[in-house]
């Protein structure tokens, strides 16, 4: 797991924590915070899961190292 993917799930959690309290307080600023910052925390953890699937692709595309002789 990469810096990506952990800052996007807290993103992801804090965001609806936000978005549940603006609804439970009617404050629809804070519901409009929360849904942006959930957004944002989706879009950072794809962004890690990306990196993680070039990352994968690239180690399976190498192969087997050689030793130099």
């Amino acid at each position: 797991m990469n810096t990506d993917k952990v800052e996007g799930t807290i993103e992801e959690v804090l965001g609806r924590a936000k978005q549940k309290t603006g609804e439970m307080t009617g404050d629809t600023r804070l519901q409009f915070e929360g849904v942006a910052q959930h957004v944002k925390g989706e879009v950072v953890n794809a962004w890690g899961e990306a990196k993680d699937a070039a990352r994968e692709a690239n180690e399976e595309g190498a192969g087997p190292m050689e030793p130099d002789v």
